[in-house]
């Protein structure tokens, strides 16, 4: 009996009416289905909005709250090292993704998720199933986060492994880490010492200066260990969030990684910590291999012997200073200075007692200019010495000096049975947009040099240009 009453309206109905209702029902056990094995379903739109959300609620999000809203309003990642389900355009199975809870957590699910496209194949959203990784276990709940972190730290390294520079490498470090955490800004700060404040080496985001100098002067700064057994220095600066590390290096370079958020953004949780922590490794390995390129370049720069510029340095620094001077309506001077009687040091008391010599000589120029000029040794005994915002008159004064120093300070490395060893000097100014190219000046002021020594040695000579 009952049969047949639910076979009456079968056959009563039209072929269309059938159709619909198989559809509904098909519908319906889908959505059953999806709600018994999913923990977050889901259908966009072409603008990555939500158009379905089901079970209700996912996630601790009531779906009512998050349909029409973008789908980034659960992403707990942004940057190219998170994965978004909910933008794919192939697809994709088994995929880590972290999204935000209703309650302020967050949540690691693996995603399945496909592209729906129109009758011509464009993509006008997607649809995806999400399974809660999070709240299977504790154990599983750790093993998601260290996964979180590999892959973040895989993708920072990839980066870093693009670039070829330090400074380069550290700012992809920085920006892959902000983004994996969510902060406002990162920033490695080289510590504040009783001589030296604390001094921002690298950054990127807003509110740098507020946060990063602050944050060099916490003392001591914790040094993280391996991933998991320790947690950088959380605090509060600026109102802001803060997480400290330290990444003090091998070379004896005291710094500390700083990751903020801005005040109205959660608080940090462990997770954050271990990534930041684990970061730190990264930026004391970026930082070790930033001293070790600053010295390579500092010694392709400088004579071994003084430790003043060479030739080439010289050369390249002269061009860039005289380009300055030029627009900032200042003079410049350059000076070229050679040694006398240097030959019978090297010939009768040795190669170490010339480079005594050398070494004297560069101390004494040191001494004699300022930290502002440019000192070069150019080869053998041949020295020069660029001088920013100083005439002609100046450079003499100091030539002047140079003339009464150096065989008075030498003649105690040399001896008395010695010729006195001098210095001889070239003299040649430049006035701001005269026009005189570099090449002419160093000729007047190397001519000057030989016009001295030809005329008896250890003094100096001014070369004076003769119109344009």
């Amino acid at each position: 009996m009952n049969d047949r009453a639910t076979l009456v309206p079968l056959l009563a109905a039209t072929p269309a009416e059938v159709l619909q209702g198989a559809l509904i029902d098909s519908r319906q056990r889908w959505r059953e289905l999806i709600n018994l094995t999913a923990d977050f379903a889901f259908e966009t739109d072409e603008w990555g909005r939500f158009t379905l959300i089901t079970p209700d609620p996912a996630l601790d999000w009531a779906a009512g709250t998050l349909i029409g809203q973008p789908s980034a309003t659960v992403l707990a990642e942004a940057g190219e090292a998170a994965f978004d389900p909910f933008r794919v355009t192939a697809k994709v199975r088994h995929r880590h993704a972290w999204l935000k809870r209703g309650d302020g957590g967050t949540a690691c699910l693996t995603f399945c998720a496909a592209p729906i496209r129109d009758a011509a194949g464009r993509v006008t959203g997607a649809r995806g199933v999400g399974i809660d990784m999070t709240e299977t276990d504790g154990q599983t709940a750790y093993m998601a986060s260290a996964l979180r972190r590999a892959e973040v730290l895989d993708h920072i390294l990839w980066r870093m492994g693009e670039e070829i520079d330090s400074t380069s490498m550290m700012e992809a470090l920085l920006n892959g880490l902000a983004n994996a955490v969510g902060a406002e800004g990162a920033a490695v700060v080289i510590a504040a010492t009783n001589q030296e404040p604390a001094l921002v080496a690298h950054a990127i985001g807003t509110g740098a200066e507020a946060v990063a100098r602050v944050a060099g002067q916490q003392s001591p700064p914790v040094q993280p260990r391996l991933p998991g057994t320790s947690s950088p220095v959380a605090t509060i600066i600026n109102f802001r969030p803060v997480l400290i590390a330290a990444c003090d290096t091998r070379f004896g370079v005291k710094a500390v990684l700083v990751t903020w958020r801005r005040p109205d953004e959660r608080i940090w949780d462990g997770d954050d910590s271990h990534l930041v922590g684990s970061a730190a490794h990264l930026c004391r390995m970026a930082l070790e291999r930033e001293a070790i390129q600053l010295d390579m370049t500092q010694q392709a720069r400088t004579d071994p012997l003084p430790g003043l510029l060479n030739r080439r340095a010289f050369l390249e620094e002269v061009e860039r200073h005289a380009a300055r001077q030029d627009r900032d309506n200042q003079p410049s001077t350059l000076m070229f200075a050679d040694l006398d009687h240097f030959k019978p040091v090297n010939d009768r008391l040795g190669h170490e007692a010339g480079d005594d010599v050398l070494r004297c000589t560069a101390a004494l120029l040191r001494k004699t200019f300022r930290p502002a000029d440019l000192i070069a040794r150019l080869g053998g005994d041949e020295f020069a010495i660029w001088l920013n915002g100083a005439d002609h008159m100046t450079a003499a004064e100091r030539a002047e000096h140079l003339r009464d120093a150096v065989p008075r300070e030498l003649a105690e490395l040399t001896g008395p049975d010695l010729p006195s060893v001098t210095m001889s000097i070239g003299i040649a100014s430049k006035e701001p947009g005269d026009g005189e190219t570099l090449d002419s000046l160093m000729l007047r002021a190397d001519r000057a040099m030989y016009e001295v020594k030809r005329g008896g040695r250890g003094h100096w000579r001014v070369s004076l240009r003769k119109g344009p």
